[in-house]
């Protein structure tokens, strides 16, 4: 039902999740600790869930109160302060459902929980299912979900939200895709790439289309190259079950690089529906290629022992619980093109690793040098290229890097940069990006979730370039606080071009 006394174009009040419930496989995981609780935690804050919304969880064994474990990650993560009378609200429809992932009892429980919700808190039959468990979990929990019936209902809708790795290669991940959806209807499928939550990524696309500045120059005539990062400045820390034979690339690129690469490269959609706004990514995904021969496209690289911080640390084969004879990349560097008429002759270079000289991920367009320029050589002998540097996180915002005159009698150009930032232009909240995609889910709006096809566009890639790591005998390494190995260096050096020392 539509509220009468609001116009349909009115933006100004949230929106808001109707009645429904979330089912919370592995609740006392990290990523429900760090992300998920705190995340709904802040929409209860902010009024975005409804007074009746429930939170089941599922667990093998809780070895302390469910509510304890809840406040814990709340007080700990949440980004809006705890308030006692807002969380006696929030968990007033927290219960667990205990039992093992492959008993079909368990599931048995959990839809008598559900049919209680349904019946005597007001959830209508709408149920979100997020399975924030290891991937070697999600058949075991889809095949008890489906066997028991809780994917369909009479009323309402049922939701699955799914984690990235999306399978370790194109193979499985179309395996897992064959497995959800004879479960789940494609369109109540959400896959998590929380990087597509983020603000500033959603503002890129409000820089290039709202902007008449910047998209009749975002072509080959006037873009050098574009180079994507995404670097740690921590090592695997206690991951080493789940990033041992996973590695950066598969971990970071395959997903959250290579989206924003899609959407940097995309053509302008029709409209902003999801529909029109996939379209336009998987059209970019399908068109990527490597730019040149793939052993000359393509790095991998360990990062070796040493000082960082001011801290002797321990090389990644000396990790606890890694495999001596690894060839698990903790660092990963892609020369790549997208086969358009506009991108022609422009490398995308997209780069992750850990233990690098700094945390930050940024896109940075980096435009081409004047064709011509009516200066002496040493008037600009100290500007570099315009560049465009959108930058996700830590510090939220954009930086353009021009060229002007030094005051003075003489005449010289230099760099300065023109900043904007988050932090200091807007007074609102800004949702972290896990609040915004499970309100999303509730709300079954999908255009932050990457489908099938895309999914598969970015596997293909990234499993020509595991072919011809997987000829190779050795594996680079890196010093850790760098920014990655030389071989990587040597990538751009070959076409005339340098990192970004981000």
């Amino acid at each position: 039902m539509t509220n009468p006394l609001r116009h349909a174009e009115d933006r100004r009040l949230p929106k808001i999740a109707g009645p429904s419930g979330l089912v919370l496989f592995g609740i006392t995981g990290d990523l429900s600790q760090r992300k998920v609780l705190p995340a709904l935690y802040d929409l209860a804050s902010h009024g975005l869930l409804p007074p009746s919304f429930a939170i089941t969880a599922v667990a093998r064994k809780l070895r302390e109160p469910l509510a304890d474990i809840v406040e814990r990650a709340v007080r700990d993560n949440a980004q809006t302060p705890f308030n006692e009378r807002v969380f006696a609200q929030f968990i007033s429809g927290l219960e667990a459902v205990e039992g093992q992932y492959d008993d079909p009892d368990t599931f048995k429980r959990l839809a008598e929980r559900l049919r209680y919700l349904d019946s005597h808190h007001g959830t209508g039959g709408n149920h979100a299912f997020y399975l924030a468990v290891p991937p070697d979990l999600f058949e075991t929990v889809l095949t008890q979900l489906g066997s028991a019936g809780l994917a369909d209902t009479a009323e309402g809708w049922r939701r699955v939200v799914i984690e990235k790795p999306f399978g370790h290669n194109l193979e499985s991940s179309r395996e897992l895709n064959d497995l959800v959806t004879k479960v789940f209807d494609p369109k109540d499928v959400f896959r998590i790439d929380h990087y597509l939550g983020k603000e500033t990524v959603q503002n890129l696309m409000s820089l290039r289309f709202s902007n008449e500045l910047y998209e009749p120059l975002w072509n080959s005539d006037h873009i050098d190259h574009v180079q994507i990062t995404m670097a740690e400045n921590i090592g695997i820390g206690s991951r080493a079950g789940y990033y041992d034979g996973v590695g950066s690339a598969k971990d970071v690129i395959q997903n959250h690089l290579l989206q924003l690469l899609a959407l940097t490269a995309m053509e302008e959609p029709v409209t902003f529906s999801p529909d029109d706004l996939r379209q336009e990514k998987e059209k970019v995904l399908a068109a990527l290629d490597f730019f040149g021969p793939i052993e000359e496209s393509a790095v991998r690289a360990q990062y070796a022992e040493g000082w960082q911080g001011g801290r002797f640390v321990k090389a990644y084969l000396d990790e606890d619980n890694i495999d001596p004879d690894s060839k698990t990349d903790t660092y990963a560097a892609l020369r790549l093109a997208v086969r358009t008429r506009r991108w022609n002759g422009v490398p995308f270079y997209v780069r992750t690793g850990k233990r690098l000289a700094r945390r930050v991920t940024e896109i940075a367009i980096v435009f081409k040098k004047p064709s011509f320029l009516p200066f002496e050589p040493r008037v600009t002998s100290g500007q570099e290229n315009n560049t465009l540097v959108i930058r996700i996180q830590p510090d939220e915002g954009v930086t353009f890097r021009f060229g002007v005159k030094i005051p003075g009698q003489t005449f010289k150009v230099r760099d300065v940069t023109m900043d904007f930032s988050y932090g200091h232009a807007f007074t609102e909240y800004t949702p972290e990006a896990y609040e915004r995609l499970i309100l999303d889910v509730l709300l079954g709006e999908p255009p932050l979730f990457p489908q099938q096809k895309e999914v598969e566009e970015s596997w293909k890639i990234l499993d020509r370039a595991f072919a011809h790591w997987d000829t190779l005998d050795t594996i680079d390494t890196y010093a850790p606080g760098s920014w990655g190995p030389a071989s990587s260096d040597a990538m751009l050096a070959r076409d005339g071009r340098t990192w970004r020392r981000a």
